[in-house]
């Protein structure tokens, strides 16, 4: 039986216990905080993936990007829009027009969440512009209305029709005019995507019908890839 004037003694740390002590824990803090930066910055680096893997989500990189004639268009703010327009940063390039009843819509709007779902940092680094392939229409105050009713910083490009046909042939995107019953005419066109890279080169295409999500994965990888 246990003496009640026992008492139990909590044993004491000497200071330099204590010292040990709070090293201790300041490391393995340190190392939890270290751990979690690193596995933050980890999921904020873009996934690198293969060329085909890169088919499968929508995009196809050229094995070399090409470099493009002069062109000389308008912005549709009236300024001129020429090949050394496009250097400095990364330009999404999409060939409609303003009366297309379908693909252009959709087109548009599927950019417009893809470029919301970016980055801050990424999307100030990125154009996206609609080249009209219907320039007697498309004036530059009717494109000027027309892309930024999908988002304020899309830009939209006219100018003459044998410029706008050589600046989409080097791109392969092909348009045509189609006569309708009516009297009126449409337009029909390719619905890819370009990419052109920050030197203004032709670097990708993403194909359409556009998945936002897969266009962010691929657009990042490519982005990340580049050796400027």
């Amino acid at each position: 039986m246990r003496n009640k004037n026992y008492k139990e003694v909590e044993p004491v740390l000497d200071q330099q216990q204590k010292r040990g002590v709070r090293i201790t824990i300041a490391v393995l803090l340190m190392f939890i905080v270290a751990v979690l930066v690193g596995f933050v910055h980890k999921l904020s680096q873009p996934r690198i993936i293969s060329d085909s893997e890169l088919r499968l989500n929508g995009a196809v990189k050229l094995q070399r990007a090409r470099i493009l004639d002069n062109f000389k268009l308008i912005k549709d703010s009236g300024d001129r829009f020429e090949t050394s327009s496009l250097k400095g940063q990364w330009t999404l390039v999409f060939f409609g027009f303003s009366h297309c009843p379908d693909v252009c819509p959709t087109t548009l709007s599927s950019l417009n969440s893809f470029y919301q779902m970016l980055d801050e940092d990424i999307r100030t680094d990125t154009n996206i512009i609609l080249v009209t392939v219907d320039p007697a229409r498309d004036k530059p105050k009717i494109l000027h209305d027309y892309v930024r009713y999908f988002n304020k910083d899309f830009r939209g490009i006219t100018g003459d029709f044998i410029e706008i046909k050589r600046f989409a042939s080097q791109l392969n995107v092909p348009f045509n005019k189609v006569n309708l019953d009516n009297g009126e005419y449409t337009v029909d066109h390719g619905s890819q995507v370009v990419l052109i890279n920050p030197l203004g080169h032709y670097h990708a295409f993403f194909r359409a019908p556009l998945d936002p999500a897969k266009m962010k994965l691929t657009y990042r990888s490519i982005r990340a890839t580049f050796e400027g």
